[in-house]
């Protein structure tokens, strides 16, 4: 039997694989920073196996030479554009970075961190999808996510 993927049913999140620790090797755990002068994350694209647990960490460095905040959100296939102009469409609301984090309604966001301000960070945990698939991540900060952003590729 062959699992059906459906674009914007929120399902488990994608993940990454970078380490795993010898004390529980069924969670992998991954460190994204920010660079510290331009709108781009330390790493382009990570693999995790599907089903596997996952802890993500997003990093603003305290050293940031342009003080952006910065949040990290994980999405489902295809659907990067469509989210980052929500979050384009969401400037006018006032609660939209004090309140809602920089992060659009939308039921294409699996997993998101807060917004974070320099020399703050974040840990998110979740279970990797059971899809094979590419999943996004981006920083929904107004004007961030058509630069700021790679790919989780789930693999069975």
């Amino acid at each position: 039997m062959k699992a059906v993927h459906l674009p914007g049913v929120v399902s488990c999140v994608a993940a990454l694989l970078v380490s795993s620790t010898k004390a529980d090797d069924d969670i992998a755990e991954i460190t994204i920073t920010t660079h510290k002068s331009e709108l781009l994350f330390d790493t382009k694209e990570f693999t995790v196996k599907a089903g596997r647990k996952v802890k993500v960490t997003l990093v603003n460095p305290a050293d940031s030479l342009n003080l952006q905040p910065h949040n990290l959100l994980i999405i489902e296939p295809g659907t990067m554009e469509e989210v980052g102009m929500a979050a384009n469409a969401e400037l006018s609301d006032p609660d939209f970075l004090s309140e809602r984090n920089a992060v659009p309604p939308s039921n294409y966001v699996l997993y998101h961190t807060k917004l974070l301000q320099p020399g703050e960070s974040e840990t998110i945990e979740f279970t990797a999808p059971d899809f094979a698939d590419d999943y996004p991540f981006l920083c929904t900060y107004p004007g961030h996510w058509s630069v700021m952003h790679g790919v989780m590729t789930v693999e069975d």
